[in-house]
């Protein structure tokens, strides 16, 4: 296999990548829909990654944040590991037709978020919870929708089985953990969106491109990686 720049073989193992989570410790407070007091729900709100990261005049959504969370699936293959995706169905009535993590959100009955992306995974992609050996998180992510998501970091091992939720799911696929790495994949993109010019990542792998919170999480997996 090929690497990027600078992109060492040993970064790509599954005992490097665990090692370097487990120095990270917790993250720092982010909350989940905010307090009551408004001053620290700014607070909260300003240390939360998201789409606001590269548009200074954005804020977070205003109303109610919905909790919300993800599983960032490292596949531990042969020749390197990979991030697993997803292509959402067009007919969705949220982030139809993009390309996420599997995940959703967190409902009642589960107890934390980890709990509810492993249960959203197996849902979308049929991916059973002990074939998952959770190692940690990113940074909270605020959509520009709404939602307020904790992505949760786990190992996944082969042969796993995959049996995708065809209501949600269009196609599952990987993409190398060696090309989400490379700064030079993580480009920005400018467009107007409601009068206003929107800075966004864009990550082109092959005849895809990933882009949204999903470009925002996988650059935030870099960074945690690299540095």
């Amino acid at each position: 296999m090929t690497h990027g720049p600078g992109i060492q073989a040993d970064w790509l193992a599954k005992d490097w990548v665990v090692a370097h989570f487990s120095r990270l410790g917790q993250p720092g407070r982010r909350g989940f829909g905010g307090t009551a007091d408004p001053d620290e729900t700014a607070a909260l709100r300003r240390a939360t990654r998201g789409d606001h990261d590269l548009n200074p005049g954005m804020t977070p959504p205003s109303t109610e944040l919905r909790p919300a969370a993800v599983l960032v699936p490292l596949i531990n293959r042969a020749e390197g590991m990979s991030v697993l995706l997803t292509l959402r169905t067009p007919h969705l009535s949220a982030h139809a037709g993009q390309i996420a993590f599997p995940g959703g959100r967190i409902e009642a009955g589960d107890p934390d978020a980890v709990a509810a992306a492993l249960r959203e995974t197996e849902e979308e992609v049929g991916l059973p919870r002990d074939h998952v050996t959770v190692i940690g998180r990113l940074d909270t992510y605020v959509t520009g929708t709404g939602f307020e998501i904790t992505p949760i970091v786990g190992i996944v091992a082969p042969p796993f089985p995959l049996v995708a939720d065809p209501f949600e799911v269009a196609e599952v696929f990987e993409v190398p953990l060696s090309y989400i790495l490379d700064p030079s994949n993580h480009r920005r993109t400018e467009r107007i969106f409601e009068e206003r010019r929107r800075v966004f990542f864009v990550l082109p792998y092959e005849n895809r491109n990933i882009w949204g919170a999903t470009a925002g999480m996988l650059v935030n997996l870099a960074e945690v990686l690299a540095g």
